[in-house]
């Protein structure tokens, strides 16, 4: 299979370009927050639809530098340690999703003290839109032609511009269907249960961190860094730790649970 020609942006007016990845940041920020005012009126937090407006921005702030500092740190240090200022050229592409997420989790950190609001109630509150913006995310790097998968004779294979003459496999659908879809639909089936506060952002941690490693078995590794200990790569080995905790988390919240039933608490 071809490539289909679709162009990186929506539309462009001069040298200024509306590209169609940006639009997913948008649109996701937007779940985010539609989501939130929901949950947050459903669990009777003590937040205004500003307050909820305010936390995504501060998230988003945290997403962006999060995620590009993580591509430099993690992707490709050698070059930004040599090339300090291109860290601000987010334009030539490199967002790291990890980078991301400890910039997420500092920023509801900061606001959950801000609002004297538990920080787990507050990823609880966050975590539900995350797949809607990953999914969207991997649509927009399918769209790029960027991130492709490894050389293949499946009958959907693509043959991508910047690929070679191979088909390789569409990795960034995988993706986006892992950690769109299926992953929105298993947390909001835990949202919508009595799971122990936290347990929704345990969950997509765990989740995460065992989507990613598979898809990788199918996505080209990373051209500056290829395999690392013999077989696997960057995006493997940031995303185990992932599952571990969540894993690890969302066992010890259940426990805890079942323990403070048997004593009778709420």
């Amino acid at each position: 299979m071809q490539f289909p020609e679709i162009k990186p942006y929506i539309f462009k007016i001069g040298t200024l370009e509306v590209r169609w990845y940006g639009l997913m940041y948008i649109l996701g920020f937007l779940a985010a927050y539609l989501i939130a005012v929901s949950d947050a009126k459903r669990k009777k937090l003590p937040l205004t639809k500003d307050d909820i407006a305010d936390l995504i921005f501060a998230l988003a702030i945290g997403l962006i530098i999060g995620a590009r500092l993580g591509y430099a740190l993690f992707y490709n240090f050698s070059y930004y340690l040599a090339n300090p200022l291109k860290v601000f050229a987010v334009w030539e592409g490199g967002m790291s999703f990890h980078g991301g997420l400890i910039g997420v989790v500092i920023a509801a950190i900061y606001y959950s003290l801000k609002k004297k609001i538990g920080f787990l109630q507050i990823a609880d509150l966050i975590t539900p839109a995350a797949p809607i913006g990953l999914g969207l995310g991997r649509l927009g790097n399918f769209i790029n032609g960027e991130l492709y998968g490894r050389v293949t004779d499946v009958p959907w294979g693509m043959v991508f511009p910047t690929g070679g003459p191979l088909p390789r496999h569409p990795s960034q659908l995988y993706e986006a269907i892992l950690e769109g879809p299926v992953l929105f639909f298993i947390l909001w089936l835990v949202r919508r249960s009595k799971a122990p506060t936290g347990v929704t952002f345990w969950v997509f941690l765990a989740l995460y961190g065992l989507f990613r490693p598979f898809v990788e078995l199918f996505r080209e590794p990373d051209q500056q860094i290829g395999f690392l200990f013999g077989s696997f790569t960057e995006g493997q080995l940031l995303s185990i730790p992932l599952f571990l905790i969540g894993t690890t988390m969302t066992v010890i919240s259940y426990r805890k649970k079942s323990a403070d039933s048997k004593k009778g608490k709420p």
